[in-house]
């Protein structure tokens, strides 16, 4: 089955933007190399879809045996402005001509303090601000746990359930599932507490009273168990991500983040995959007001390249020592000029645009999907950041089975879906933001024929 392609030389031109089965999936090459990589990497780096890709571009992933799949993984919110962006490469190829490295901490260069010039005038809050360039998400919110701590004194951090933060120690600590993140891996940090969040599908008198019980319960649980005066900081994502896309219920987040601001405690906004236009506004805590005291962003920012970052108030960000802060790699000359790029890109096309209406054009797909069959008990999400979770006949059991062999079935026909959620039964979909509109229907037929053929089998 193909569709009609974009014309060369159009954004997300380069490769024909159709889906393309030429083998089964994974096919003979990519087994070559799958049984390479079993030889050669341990089973514990895992892979969602064992096809090996030669290509990508626009909302397509190409694969060594010649097949084209539709992309609605984005290698984790990560190529929101697609795999080969034109002006990410080519500022990156500039770069690459004229040097790779030098480290900033030795010798600086601009376009370190230009991307966090744009980092202090794009995130939330018109406050004077200064940023820091590292490498990775777990790194930036290991990081701002750092600064929270030097700035205010106090050591304790609190996180929520179903909070992703990363797989070093300490973010390791802050991230609530134990399968696969943290089994074997302990001893944890110390001084991490982990509070309710507020998951309307799951809250247990309904998702209206969700918001104010589930902050009324955190806020009792820090006062009672930690004491205020001892929190350095609540480390929380706006949208839970690798827990299941959970969008808390209006009111939470406001309502920790007044408890914080009346308490001396900082708020930090882990936007590593909700920033950077995925939700439909730049950031996802600007949907209910938020104004973070510090925020971590990484995956979207530099267009796949290597780069993360803490931006924050002035007066926190500038309490920490001279030499307190950096890191070899971090703010690597080629990861800024991609981040410029895709800065230039998200403002010039209006991603942020984009995303609303891939949400507008997924979510009642969806929701009629969902009316078709009862295993799909909440359809959620904002933006190009959309989830439904499977669940079994009595409503709310989950059901991780059901959900592995639907994404099966959509990898197998040539539709890239990834798995989420504490407990293994959510889908969750992450398109390009510059996905064409004929894919992202098809994406959902595929999904949709799923869904028919397992509740036939």
């Amino acid at each position: 089955m193909t569709s009609t392609d974009i014309p060369a030389g159009a954004p997300g031109g380069r490769l024909p933007q159709r889906r393309r089965i030429v083998t089964e999936i994974p096919g003979p090459r990519s087994r070559e190399l799958h049984a390479r990589r079993t030889a050669a990497v341990p089973p514990g780096v895992g892979s969602v879809l064992p096809v090996y890709v030669t290509d990508a571009d626009g909302g397509v992933v190409v694969d060594a045996d010649g097949n084209s799949l539709i992309d609605f993984g984005s290698g984790i919110a990560v190529t929101s402005v697609g795999n080969a962006n034109p002006r990410v490469a080519e500022r990156v190829k500039a770069q690459a001509d004229r040097f790779t490295h030098t480290c900033f901490m030795v010798a600086p260069y601009e376009s370190y303090v230009a991307v966090c010039e744009a980092l202090n005038r794009l995130t939330p809050g018109d406050h004077e601000k200064r940023s820091i360039l590292v490498n990775s998400g777990a790194e930036a919110v290991e990081n701002a746990v750092k600064i929270a701590r030097y700035a205010t004194g106090r050591p304790a951090v609190v996180v929520f359930d179903h909070g992703y933060h990363g797989r070093t120690l300490l973010t390791m600590t802050l991230t609530a599932k134990n399968m696969p993140y943290k089994q074997g891996f302990g001893p944890y940090a110390p001084e991490v507490y982990r509070m309710p969040l507020a998951y309307p599908f799951r809250w247990p008198t309904g998702p209206d009273n969700c918001g104010p019980e589930a902050a009324a319960q955190a806020i009792d649980q820090i006062t009672k168990q930690i004491g205020a005066a001892n929190v350095a900081a609540v480390v929380v994502e706006p949208i839970a991500g690798e827990g299941g896309f959970i969008e808390p219920a209006p009111g939470f987040l406001p309502a920790i983040a007044a408890f914080c601001k009346d308490n001396g405690i900082l708020f930090v906004a882990d936007e590593v995959q909700t920033g950077f236009a995925r939700t439909g506004d730049l950031f996802a805590c600007e949907h209910e007001g938020i104004v973070p005291d510090l925020v971590t962003t990484a995956k979207g920012i530099a267009g796949g390249l290597p780069l993360a970052a803490v931006t924050g108030r002035a007066e926190i960000m500038d309490a920490v020592h001279g030499g307190g802060l950096g890191g070899t790699y971090g703010g690597n000359p080629l990861a800024c000029e991609a981040a410029l790029a895709v800065l230039e890109e998200i403002e010039e096309r209006d991603l942020t645009g984009a995303a609303r209406r891939i949400g507008e054009a997924m979510l009642p797909r969806l929701r009629e999907l969902a009316a078709k069959h009862p295993a799909i008990g909440d359809v959620r999400g904002r933006g190009a950041m959309i989830a439904i979770e499977l669940v079994q006949a009595d409503g709310t059991t989950p059901d991780p089975v059901l959900t592995a062999a639907v994404a099966r079935r959509c990898h197998e026909a040539g539709l890239l879906v990834l798995t989420a959620g504490t407990y293994g039964n959510v889908l969750r979909f992450l398109p390009p933001l510059v996905i064409p509109d004929h894919l992202l229907a098809e994406g959902l037929d595929i999904l949709t024929e799923a869904f028919a053929k397992e509740a036939a089998a």
